[in-house]
């Protein structure tokens, strides 16, 4: 596949960051052939460690197609990690700020440039005590309903056992050596969206079928079933609020 998008930045990236993965981490990665060789898309990803942009940025930059990631505004503020941030053309997401929109406009702006961009579509680490992906935000689905651009599905498994996303001490577990397993699926269908209108119920639906797709690669990655739904934070705050309540409880021990 054609590497003239790369760039300077993301090949000192790579010369940094694949020596040490390479030494102390094995690969199993699968789906390469569903990575468009020409042309915008999507890749949405599942998220259950901090080490699996690394892992999952490896993966793709070895088919010549490398992601734009969409990262924390302040991150791009310190002097190294900024430049090579910037350098590598990734954009700035300015949460609950005026400024919000932009990232979706610089993500429309790249794939019509050819670009992938990259959508961790849970916003945050997996919250499911059992690591599978969560309910999906609608961000991935808005931009490839406004582009019309291919959506490929990436499952990734195994940063998780060398960094637990919510381990107390956050060291890394690198023995015995861990593998880094990667999947990439076919594109989403999601052409029975086009043309409506985007309400929250298109963009709900059209998240569900992305999240649906990252779900079964990961329960093909991880050789076991996944949960029938989604892991939901919202509910599962819900929950524990009706359980402070005692409102779980029974009725005579709730008085």
């Amino acid at each position: 596949m054609s590497r003239h998008r790369i760039g300077f930045w993301y090949r000192f990236a790579a010369v940094l960051a694949k020596p040490p993965l390479v030494v102390l981490f094995k690969r199993d990665w699968r789906g390469t052939e569903h990575i468009p060789a020409e042309g915008g898309f999507i890749t949405a990803v599942n998220h259950n460690s901090y080490l699996d942009p690394l892992s999952y940025a490896h993966y793709q930059y070895n088919t010549g197609r490398v992601p734009r990631f969409l990262a924390k505004a302040a991150l791009f503020k310190g002097t190294f990690v900024g430049a090579v941030l910037r350098g590598t053309g990734q954009i700035p997401v300015y949460r609950e700020s005026s400024d919000a929109a932009a990232a979706f406009r610089a993500a429309v702006a790249a794939i019509n440039k050819g670009e992938c961009v990259a959508f961790y579509p849970e916003g945050t680490l997996t919250r499911d005590p059992d690591m599978w992906p969560m309910e999906g935000k609608t961000g991935a689905a808005r931009v490839a309903l406004l582009t019309r651009a291919p959506v490929i599905p990436v499952a990734q498994w195994g940063a998780n056992e060398a960094m637990p996303p919510y381990a107390k001490d956050k060291k890394l577990r690198l023995f015995p050596r861990k593998t880094l397993r990667v999947l990439a699926g076919p594109p989403v269908d999601l052409s029975a969206y086009y043309g409506k209108e985007p309400t929250a119920e298109v963009l709900r639906a059209a998240t569900e079928d992305i999240m649906a797709a990252i779900t079964a690669l990961l329960a093909e990655l991880r050789g076991e079933p996944a949960p029938e739904q989604p892991y939901s934070p919202r509910r599962a705050r819900a929950a524990a609020r009706r359980e402070d309540r005692g409102d779980n409880l029974p009725q005579e021990d709730a008085k």
